[in-house]
């Protein structure tokens, strides 16, 4: 549900507003309330996050985040998991994580849950891939399949045992199956 100011407010006007639970986002002046992520959902972004800081985080090639607000290009969004490699990750002047990440991530992972707007979900991937994001992820728990967004190219489908494009600075094996298969218990 957009919520339409009149008059418009701008992105740093936005930005000075308090933060909502759960996190809304800045869309061509109006802002979008995120739905409460539900299990599957939460899962899934726990597990990926898991998984690209396994190799990642350790020998500094990249991190992901769940849940960061991206402010770039006019839109302030909040990705489900969003992946920087480890050069372009913002620090404070006390050697910290920034809180505020004004850049586009290197991978954005949205997780379609099943009241969202697909639409507006597959627009802020492609407001990123727009604005250097270099790739894009669709995971649709329902349906078992992911989108892959990359730059200047139709979407392509992955499932089942199909190997999945990550960052090519991450070494990092999936497939959809794996991944889907984070939603049973283990054991």
């Amino acid at each position: 549900m957009a919520i339409t100011l009149n008059p418009p407010i701008t992105l740093a006007e936005f930005l000075q507003l308090p933060e909502t639970k759960p996190g809304s986002e800045f869309i061509d002046g109006n802002i979008y309330q995120k739905s409460m992520p539900q299990g599957k959902h939460s899962r899934l972004q726990f597990k990926l996050c898991n998984a690209i800081n396994q190799v990642a985080e350790e020998p500094k090639i990249a991190l992901a985040f769940p849940e960061l607000r991206c402010s770039f290009g006019e839109r302030s969004i909040i990705p489900d998991v969003s992946v920087f490699r480890w050069e372009r990750i913002p620090f404070d002047a006390a050697g910290e994580f920034a809180n505020s990440f004004e850049i586009y991530p290197d991978w954005t992972i949205e997780i379609l849950s099943a009241e969202q707007n697909t639409t507006k979900v597959i627009r802020n991937i492609l407001h990123c891939l727009k604005h250097g994001t270099k790739l894009g992820w669709l995971i649709d728990p329902n349906e078992r399949v992911i989108l892959v967004f990359l730059p200047g190219q139709l979407p392509l489908e992955f499932i089942g045992d199909e190997q999945l494009p990550v960052g090519e600075f991450l070494s990092l094996e999936l497939t959809v199956n794996q991944v889907f298969n984070w939603l049973k218990p283990v054991g």
